[in-house]
């Protein structure tokens, strides 16, 4: 299902569930006055590609509900992810706009997610009217990458239990909502790998 947020059957709940997202979150009335007709409510699918790798057709999400992951691959089809990105949380190709280069990441649905969503023309345009909400957009897009670049030198310097440890400290929130599959991946581990790391946690000592 997609429709504008203002229009949606549901749309109350969803103006609630907006309102607490990190980035707008204490907006004056005004500005979701502004905001609001601009925003599209849509149900995606596990599975589902909202971004393309390579695309210059660029949009602003935030998650209402649902796990989305990015993630990059090489020409032979090997994959990693960077990151995930859950309720209240928001993801981007804002740093590829800025920089008029191509999206050097995909971002897909990793369990079904409902997303607020507008393209990113709208959105700078919005930014460009809310100094606060750009300033505090720009800095989470900062600290994104920070993160980001943190986690792929997790991979080189832990072990395999460190990674699994890491994860668990930095995103308790998401704990038991990954499946295994995309965790492993996300942590350079085997599937198998990563159940003997999880059988050996709640083994007694």
């Amino acid at each position: 299902m997609s429709a504008v947020l203002t229009r949606h059957p549901q749309r109350n709940a969803l103006r609630l569930e907006l309102r607490q997202n990190q980035i707008l979150r204490g907006m004056p009335q005004p500005a979701w006055d502004l905001l609001e007709p601009r925003v599209e409510i849509v149900d995606f699918r596990k599975g589902d590609l909202l971004v393309n790798q390579g695309s210059r057709a660029m949009e602003q999400f935030f998650v209402l509900g649902g796990i989305l992951k990015r993630v990059v691959s090489n020409p032979e089809g090997k994959e990693m992810i960077l990151r995930f990105a859950a309720e209240g949380d928001m993801d981007t190709s804002y740093a590829a706009w800025r920089l008029k280069t191509p999206v050097p990441y995909s971002i897909v649905a990793v369990t079904k997610v409902r997303a607020a969503k507008l393209p990113m023309p709208q959105w700078v345009e919005f930014l460009e009217r809310q100094p606060e909400v750009k300033a505090r957009f720009e800095y989470e897009v900062m600290r994104l990458m920070s993160e980001v670049m943190a986690h792929t030198i997790t991979l080189h310097l832990l072990d395999a239990p460190g990674r699994l440890a890491r994860f668990r400290r930095k995103h308790a929130d998401l704990l038991g909502r990954i499946p295994n599959k995309e965790l492993a991946s996300y942590l350079n581990l085997s599937p198998e790998t990563l159940s003997r790391l999880k059988q050996r946690e709640h083994q007694p000592a």
